[in-house]
């Protein structure tokens, strides 16, 4: 099969995009085909992959032209990725396929998302926040206690003292799946300073990554529940692969803002 593909990345949290305008060339996309261009010694190497579609094309029902089908290093499908979405729309406008100067409508597993361009940063209106109850998560022999949260994805945000307190990170830290039943995105958060944190991040279906977009938003709602503050606020939130600011606004909806890069293009022949 030959197709092609380009690599792009926010705050180094890594995908492989694949060009599908019409939906013609991948069809379901295949999970097994979709870990192993992921697979970082066999394949190209991504935290996930894009498929760049229409949304008529795969008869997904959205405001947008475009969507954004994201799938996991493993394969498994996601309802919405914060890093991916800005690196997909970065991908749009490079290729002439939207305007820059306007809002651009993206559809995805999590609904439709608005992009805005800004210089070199991008911002996706992430929608609305649920911050539900507590559960507990452990890793490294360590356990703390876990806000529940959901910005597209569901995420346990834990507060420690030190990122290095949740270990290497090689495997799934424990957590409850009662709450999580189709998995969850584990986030270890330190306190940086005022409306400012850190953070280190598990995926559901990637394992640790450079960052996580979703995650950045569910962190900085925690530390402002937390914190006991005032919308419209600003976090700022640094992650292994750079820094990303989230904005709580007083409509209770959440602004992602952060680079994106594509570094590499080409055309690929599969042998499976």
């Amino acid at each position: 099969m030959t197709f092609p593909w380009l690599k792009g990345h926010g705050t180094e949290n890594d995908f492989v995009l694949l060009p599908d305008h019409e939906g013609t060339i991948h069809g379901e996309l295949d999970g097994a085909f979709v870990a192993a261009l992921c697979h970082r010694r066999r394949g190209i190497g991504a935290d996930g992959v894009l498929r760049v579609v229409r949304s008529a094309a795969i008869g997904e029902k959205s405001a947008g032209e475009w969507f954004m089908d994201y799938r996991n290093a493993d394969g498994s499908a996601s309802e919405m990725c914060g890093n991916g979405i800005r690196v997909f729309a970065l991908h749009l406008v490079q290729e002439g396929l939207v305007d820059p100067a306007a809002p651009l409508v993206i559809g995805t597993r999590g609904g439709d998302k608005t992009i805005t361009f800004g210089g070199e940063l991008i911002s996706a209106d992430m929608g609305t926040p649920e911050v539900l109850g507590v559960s507990k998560v452990t890793a490294d022999g360590h356990t703390w206690e876990a806000q529940d949260m959901r910005t597209g994805n569901p995420h346990a945000v834990a507060f420690v003292e030190r990122l290095a307190d949740a270990g290497p990170l090689l495997a799934q830290p424990d957590f409850d799946e009662a709450t999580y039943p189709d998995g969850v995105n584990i986030e270890f958060v330190t306190r940086e300073g005022a409306e400012h944190i850190a953070m280190r991040v598990y995926e559901r279906g990637s394992g640790e990554t450079r960052s996580c977009g979703t995650g950045a938003c569910a962190a900085a709602v925690a530390a402002a529940v937390a914190d006991g503050a005032a919308k419209p606020t600003t976090y700022r939130v640094d992650v292994p692969g750079g820094t990303l600011h989230v904005t709580w606004r007083d409509d209770n909806h959440l602004i992602l803002t952060g680079p994106a890069e594509i570094v590499a293009r080409g055309t690929m022949d599969w042998i499976a």
